[in-house]
């Protein structure tokens, strides 16, 4: 069972969405936040309270961004957890401060039970995670912003392969997915990805996507 601290201000949605949660039986709610500072003190006194934190965006007194960055700042004094941003909000702006702030996932809130249970999943096992949708707002954003004369670093060569695999990891697929797509085993799947993300000093999947875009690796 993984435990999941929900931080979100608006008490109808927070209370609607662990009482979702709680028709799983893969999850358990252990703690609930109006905001970033009610969060922040929830897990100082509960360092062990919680394996993933669903988080909103736009909240008063501390946004979710900004509770990320604080508990950046903490360092050892209060335990990282694998943070899912959840927001009604779609723009690259808030998705780049999300990844920047250390978030390892991103959703809209009118997603269903299945897909956020599967996300919960994915990022308690260390993955990262953005729906589709998101990230074809967010390469569509970002595409339009390349316009800079600096030159990229260079990385090593990618196989035709290798960028295959990149965008279906674009479109949102897990190495499950990948695997059944290319019939290849989960195992040599995973292989792949961790040598795609070293080719592109990438320290998960999304920032991979993002760099292979912003290098016009994928487009």
């Amino acid at each position: 069972m993984i435990s999941v601290l929900v931080v979100d201000d608006q008490q109808l949605l927070r209370q609607g969405l662990c009482s979702l949660l709680g028709l799983s039986d893969k999850v358990e709610v252990v703690g609930q936040a109006n905001d970033g500072v009610e969060a922040m003190n929830w897990l100082r006194d509960n360092p062990n309270g919680a394996d993933v934190m669903l988080l909103d965006i736009r909240m008063p007194r501390m946004t979710g961004i900004e509770l990320l960055e604080a508990l950046n700042k903490a360092n050892a004094s209060i335990p990282a957890i694998p943070t899912i941003m959840l927001t009604t909000f779609d723009d690259h702006e808030n998705l780049m401060g999300a990844l920047r702030a250390g978030a390892k996932g991103y959703l809209l809130k009118d997603v269903s039970l299945e897909t956020l249970v599967e996300g919960i999943e994915a990022v308690n096992a260390g993955e990262s995670l953005i729906q589709p949708a998101i990230t074809t707002t967010l390469i569509n954003s970002l595409q339009g912003l390349n316009t800079s004369c600096d030159e990229p670093e260079p990385i090593e060569p990618l196989s035709s392969k290798e960028k295959e695999i990149l965008r279906l990891m674009a479109s949102g697929c897990s190495n499950r997915e990948i695997a059944g797509a290319l019939y290849k085993s989960e195992g040599t799947v995973k292989n792949q990805v961790s040598t795609i993300l070293a080719k592109l000093g990438a320290r998960d999947r999304t920032r991979a996507v993002l760099r292979a875009v912003e290098l016009g690796v994928i487009s």
